[in-house]
Order: C-alpha cells, then sequence, then structure tokens
C-alpha cells in the first residue's frame, strides 16, 4: 500500500522560506517520478516542481522557477521542496504525488498515488 506523507507546511511571512517533506512509502522509490502540486482556495491545482527519483533530473512550474528547489533522498524515501522568497499569494495547500514512471510530466491527472496536503500560509 503506497503511502505519500507531508509534513513542513505553516506560517510564513513573505519573503521567507519554508522546507515541505513528503515521504514515501511502500513503492519501489527509485523508479518513480515525484512531484508537487499547490491548490488555493478556489483555484484549480497547480504545478510546483517534479523530480526524476532514479537521477535527480527534475522540472519546474514558470512562477517557482529560481526560487523553489526540488530534492530527493533516496535512502530515507522522502522528497523535499525548498520554497525561498515565498509570496503571499503562493498560500495553497501543497500536495506530495507520485507516479510509477521515468518521464517528466507537470499534468497531474497522470499521477498515481497523492498525500494529503500540507497548508502553506504566507502572510504579507
Amino acid at each position: 500500500q503506497v503511502q505519500l506523507v507531508e509534513s513542513g507546511g505553516g506560517l510564513v511571512q513573505a519573503g521567507g522560506s519554508l522546507r515541505l517533506s513528503c515521504a514515501a512509502s511502500g513503492l519501489t522509490f527509485s523508479t518513480y517520478t515525484m512531484g508537487w502540486f499547490r491548490q488555493a482556495p478556489g483555484k484549480e491545482r497547480e504545478f510546483v516542481a517534479t523530480v526524476l527519483l532514479s537521477h535527480g533530473r527534475t522540472l519546474y512550474g514558470d512562477s517557482v522557477q529560481g526560487r523553489f528547489t526540488i530534492s530527493r533522498d533516496n535512502a530515507k524515501n522522502t522528497v523535499y521542496l525548498q520554497m525561498n522568497s515565498l509570496k503571499p499569494e503562493e498560500t495553497a495547500v501543497y500536495y506530495c504525488a507520485a507516479r510509477r514512471s521515468f518521464v517528466l510530466t507537470t499534468i497531474g491527472s497522470v499521477y498515481d498515488y497523492w498525500g494529503r496536503g500540507t497548508q502553506v500560509t504566507v502572510s504579507s
């Protein structure tokens, strides 16, 4: 049974940083692609970043490029999202997702598994 558990969300001031973690279990970590998505109230889910776990290749959404960094620790079956220079409009629930694939994708609907999300609130 695959389980993804996010942590690290919270309240931060604009311009601040947070690091999210996603601990995965029940899957062969290196055969998956992991992604981060976010959804603000009343808005559609938005792609944030994804990483190919086998060798670390990454892809970012345009709005976070240069400020966010996705990384992984295969020994711990954990993926991280380091978020710097946060903006109030980035307040959302952040979700971790997993897809058994060696192809990076920004499309949330093709991911196989999802965590329950962690709330990130950026105050102005």
